[in-house]
């Protein structure tokens, strides 16, 4: 535990005037940010008495070992660069919104010669309108099922319509009319955007304009006898009714605003957030935070709308934004609102009539949301911290490990051997900081000197970045200057290998070998699911009701799934190597030529060059390369009946094309997750 008087700056160092500011934990990993209107006012509120501050806030200046800051020209910058630090570094002591996922969008790619209507989700794309968010994207399916029969845009993606144009065949929508077919050349271009522009208008809220014009048609039709295209009509505008009737009208005056409710207590806070657009709720979503630091309603309500607003520009941010709580001081935030639209953007809390009738329904989900979120929790927060402290109580450490780290060694007979790495923090998964390793100092089978090579690689790969930094005695710096963590540079508190005694014994010798002594290590064995530790005859039992037992099955069976996935892949890529793909210069194109043209390797081992020259594009020379390299390899081995011994002469398989897969790389080692190391 750090004291913030030895981080604490010198009077008259910190400036007074906006800025955003950095605290950093010893290994100089972000772990807050924050902004001030005044720099010098703010951070002396941190370095007062620590009985004076909250506990979240105490505990997050004594984990922290240095502070620093970024001047400024307005709030409007501090507020900008915040969300984009706190996006950047992921600091543990600010909120966060567990379940910011990706909300799907209803979109119209106005960007391409045929629009096409489909679910998005994700950064938006230039030149394609987007409609939502929805909660669930079959709720956009259901919607577009029933506006295609009076909008037949395509839907289709881009192989399904190259295959169509190509065949003259339109798919299964273009035959029962909810697809305009401009595969096939039945609508031109320019009437299928004149549709999709239809589709847009109608999805914007433009609606009684459409359905007037349907009517006059239908009733015309009607007068001129064409009964059949009246029905069409008819059934057309009870699909459109329909397709509203899913947005009910909520605010008369056809209103694009969003609704931000908060619903929270001393621990947690939920944020429900209802998109009106037209009138009508376009969509819902919600998020759910850890009160980390010591925030406000009204904090909560602008770290809502960084997170809301952080990347959306134009008409994706409403005119009219409506809130439970004002920001203070209120100017930056509406002001950076407003550059984000590019025009006016009303923030305000609703008085009175339907607006603040609908924010009463916010807040009713948001409380809901809430109370739900804490049943399925339970005590989600107070039973990671039970696991970590039995942890730590049957290694005998001196505090909880908050960052484990696990070891898993996978192989097929012998055979691509493999391991993983996992990380969890504070009990829980980092997928972002997984590694896997190939096994590259011997061959065979060899758990224990697989588990040594193992962590060898991963701490001196630590060694080295601390080494780089040149500050061994300050604090051990292991981030890059931006903050962000270098690759193996931040050291776990517990080393978990999957296995008993001789795994952990290696794991343990490999970290002496590196003179480091500041590791816990334990092994988890899958029989008994006992676990041992470095020196000792008799295994730790943790009981089977443990937390902490629990808690390291967990770490032990993702670093398994992690590992035996990884194996399986580099599996299926040396079965599907060919002798081919030794050939120099012979690409996919002309292989998949080569085994069109013999049916199979062995067929083509055995013809003549002559005949290899028959294939088209393979010359004289090409073809002598690819007899040399199919003599070198070695033929399988035959096939044995087992039952009698007798080996059996077979074809080989047919190799249809595509079945080539690509050469295992032999180049440098790549460290991003889900990549070898």
């Amino acid at each position: 535990m750090a004291d913030p008087s030895s981080y604490r700056p010198r009077p008259g160092e910190i400036p007074d005037s906006p800025g955003v500011y950095r605290f950093r934990d010893e290994h100089r990993r972000v772990i807050y940010v924050g902004k001030a209107k005044s720099l010098r006012q703010r951070l002396a509120n941190y370095f007062q008495d620590l009985t004076n501050l909250h506990p979240r806030t105490r505990t997050m200046v004594t984990t922290a070992a240095s502070v620093e800051w970024t001047v400024v020209s307005t709030e409007v910058e501090a507020l900008q660069l915040e969300y984009t630090w706190i996006k950047e570094f992921d600091p543990r002591f600010n909120v966060k919104y567990r379940d910011d996922k990706s909300y799907p969008y209803l979109a119209v790619t106005m960007n391409e010669e045929f629009p096409r209507v489909q679910v998005m989700r994700g950064q938006k794309r230039k030149g394609v309108r987007y409609f939502g968010p929805y909660s669930h994207a079959w709720a956009i399916r259901d919607t577009v099922d029933l506006l295609l029969r009076v909008f037949p845009v395509r839907t289709c993606s881009a192989g399904v319509f190259k295959n169509a144009a190509r065949t003259g065949r339109p798919c299964l929508l273009g035959y029962i009319g909810k697809c305009s077919a401009p595969c096939v050349g039945r609508i031109s271009p320019e009437d299928h955007r004149e549709l999709a522009e239809d589709f847009s208008d109608f999805m914007a809220g433009r609606t009684g304009t459409y359905l007037r014009r349907l009517e006059k048609q239908m009733m015309q039709a009607a007068e001129d006898m064409e009964y059949e295209r009246a029905a069409r009509l008819r059934d057309d505008i009870e699909a459109l009714k329909k397709a509203m009737e899913k947005n009910a009208v909520v605010l008369t005056d056809a209103t694009d605003a969003d609704l931000i409710a908060v619903a929270e207590d001393e621990l947690e806070a939920a944020v429900q957030i209802f998109h009106v657009r037209g009138g009508r709720v376009r969509g819902q979503r919600g998020w759910v935070t850890d009160k980390v630091e010591d925030v406000t309603t009204e904090a909560l309500v602008e770290h809502a709308l960084q997170q809301l607003y952080g990347e959306e520009t134009g008409d994706s941010v409403p005119k009219e934004v409506l809130v439970p709580a004002l920001p203070d001081p209120i100017e930056p935030v509406q002001d950076w609102l407003t550059g984000r639209r590019g025009s006016n953007v009303s923030l305000r809390i609703p008085q009175r009539g339907d607006k603040k009738a609908l924010m009463e329904t916010v807040q009713r989900n948001a409380l809901q949301a809430l109370a739900l979120h804490k049943t399925k929790r339970a005590s989600d927060l107070t039973t990671r911290s039970r696991a970590l402290e039995e942890i730590a109580d049957a290694l005998e450490l001196d505090s909880a490990p908050l960052r484990i780290e696990c070891y898993d060694i996978s192989h097929l007979q012998g055979e691509d051997v493999v391991a993983s790495m996992v990380v969890f923090e504070d009990g829980l998964q980092r997928k972002g900081e997984y590694r896997r390793f190939q096994i590259k100092g011997f061959e065979g089978q060899d758990d224990v000197r697989s588990m040594h090579e193992v962590i060898t690689r991963r701490f001196r790969r630590y060694l080295a970045e601390k080494e780089k930094t040149g500050e061994w005695a300050d604090g051990d710096v292991l981030t890059e200057e931006d903050g962000r963590p270098k690759r193996f540079a931040y050291p776990p508190q517990l080393v978990v290998v999957d296995g008993g005694q001789p795994q952990v014994a290696a794991a343990k010798k490999a970290l002496d070998g590196l003179g480091i002594d500041d590791i816990a290590v334990c092994g988890l064995a899958k029989r008994l699911e006992e676990v041992w530790v470095p020196g000792e005859d008799d295994p730790v039992v943790l009981p089977r009701s443990s937390e902490g037992l629990y808690l390291l099955q967990r770490v032990r069976d993702e670093a398994h799934r992690f590992a035996i996935t990884y194996q399986r892949t580099k599996r299926t890529k040396r079965l599907r190597t060919s002798p081919l793909d030794e050939v120099p210069g012979l690409g996919e194109t002309r292989k998949q030529a080569l085994i069109k043209h013999f049916g199979s390797v062995k067929r083509l081992r055995s013809a003549t060059i002559d005949q290899i020259q028959e294939v088209p594009g393979i010359g004289r020379k090409t073809a002598e390369t690819i007899a040399v390299a199919l003599a070198k390899a070695a033929p399988a081995a035959p096939a044995v009946n087992t039952a009698t011994g007798e080996i059996m002469e077979e074809e080989e398989p047919e190799t249809t094309a595509g079945s080539f897969g690509e050469p295992v790389s032999a180049g440098p080692p790549d460290e991003r997750r889900g990549q070898e190391t």
